[in-house]
């Protein structure tokens, strides 16, 4: 048995999958110490874990990319949220790492300061990553502003340029950040974006194909393990059977970035279809106007029991949800409102399992039309759930965390 540190980033979004991986390594007997956000400490310790809060001043930054529609501005503003929070998270883990003696650590990609000082412990290092990182990959565009691949010299020319263009803009906001909080924790600076995800000896990305593109030159530090996401257990929910007919789930951010207009063109947009529209809007319900009678707005309700009931469910692009919606075979409309969702949106359209309504466009009478066209898209939506499977998922990603465990001598008997 080893003792396994981890620790994540302020979202749920980032938790929920971390937790299939630990348990899966906690049904092979590892002891697992974990620092995550404060309000899912008394879920993770009912689950086993050895949990605490990760430092308040963590939690206590917030993200404010939404603010601004101005990609180099919401991404200079994502940047200084991580370079914040990770003066506080590698302190953090450094505290843990010290109290637990892990035989290896797991830490969150968001998570920077964290990531630093689990480089220089030395210790066997694994990061997690729950959306595709921004890496160079030969053959598919940068990652960003959400282009699709392109084959032939006309597609190798533009990703070239567009490289150029988004890789440099990207790294003149994060090298002058990032490297002085790398200096703090005594490790190297880094000279590319691309080298900020892969200082790690191995990183599970939660993806799998044809969802995510190619990308064989990825191998043998970044490495696809599929989705592995969590929930919480819960009762069924008591209005479920209220409902007569099929769902259409709608979600939206888990860390707040003003997407409830999404929620709003959804409801209008279907009130007069045969469905039942659920959405739930985990960051805080804030929508304005009426609901519906054929709705429900909730801030929680469990999507896995929500989903097995649907023909359809609309996202911001969110990975986590997107893929727990593909994986149970349910074809989806994605209204990409930031971060890394256009990627995401790119993806469900590249692998035909559902269609993108660009955010300005959004219209109720566009999800209406867009969701009536993702209903039709049954092969490209049992293609992406069967790469899920085979991806292999928590046991796989506990397998090769495994991997890197130090090895032991057998114990001698007389």
């Amino acid at each position: 048995m080893a003792t396994i540190a981890a620790y994540t980033s302020p979202a749920a979004g980032h938790l929920f999958p971390l937790t299939g991986m630990l348990l899966a390594l906690q049904r092979r007997g590892h002891r697992l110490r974990l620092r995550t956000l404060a309000g899912h400490v008394a879920t993770m310790r009912e689950l086993g874990f050895d949990a605490d809060a990760i430092d308040p001043r963590v939690e206590a930054v917030e993200i404010t990319d939404w603010q601004t529609e101005k990609p180099l501005d919401s991404l200079a503003r994502a940047i200084d949220t991580f370079v914040t929070r990770g003066a506080f998270d590698g302190d953090d883990l450094q505290a843990l790492l010290d109290d637990a003696r892990p035989d290896l650590v797991i830490t969150d990609i968001n998570s920077w300061g964290a990531a630093a000082v689990a480089e220089r412990s030395r210790l066997p290092w694994v990061a997690f990553s729950p959306y595709t990182p921004a890496v160079r990959s030969k053959g598919t565009p940068p990652f960003g502003p959400g282009l699709r691949p392109m084959a032939g010299p006309l597609g190798r020319a533009r990703d070239e340029i567009a490289f150029r263009l988004v890789n440099g803009a990207m790294e003149r906001l994060l090298l002058p950040q990032i490297n002085p909080m790398r200096q703090r924790f005594g490790v190297p600076a880094i000279t590319s974006a691309s080298e900020a995800d892969r200082r790690a000896p191995l990183t599970l990305v939660t993806t799998a194909e044809p969802f995510e593109y190619p990308h064989p030159d990825w191998a043998p530090d970044l490495v696809m393990v599929g989705p592995t996401n969590w929930e919480p257990e819960a009762a069924a929910v008591d209005w479920l059977d209220e409902i007569d007919g099929p769902i259409v789930l709608v979600t939206t951010s888990s860390e707040y970035q003003a997407d409830v207009a999404i929620v709003r063109a959804a409801l209008d947009g279907l009130r007069d279809e045969p469905v039942t529209v659920v959405a739930t809007m985990p960051a805080g319900v804030r929508l304005e106007g009426p609901t519906p009678a054929n709705a429900r707005v909730v801030e929680f309700a469990p999507h896995g029991q929500l989903l097995a009931r649907s023909v359809c469910a609309i996202t911001h692009g969110g990975m986590g949800s997107t893929q727990k919606a593909l994986g149970m075979r349910v074809p989806v409309v994605v209204v990409p409102w930031g971060r890394d969702q256009l990627e995401v949106a790119a993806r469900v359209e590249h692998a035909r399992a559902g269609v993108r309504v660009p955010r300005k466009r959004l219209s109720p009478e566009r999800v209406r039309d867009a969701v009536r066209r993702a209903r039709t898209m049954r092969a490209g939506v049992e293609a992406v759930a069967a790469g899920f499977e085979a991806a292999g998922g928590p046991e796989r990603a506990a397998t090769l965390i495994e991997s890197r465990l130090p090895q032991r001598p057998p114990t001698l008997t007389p």
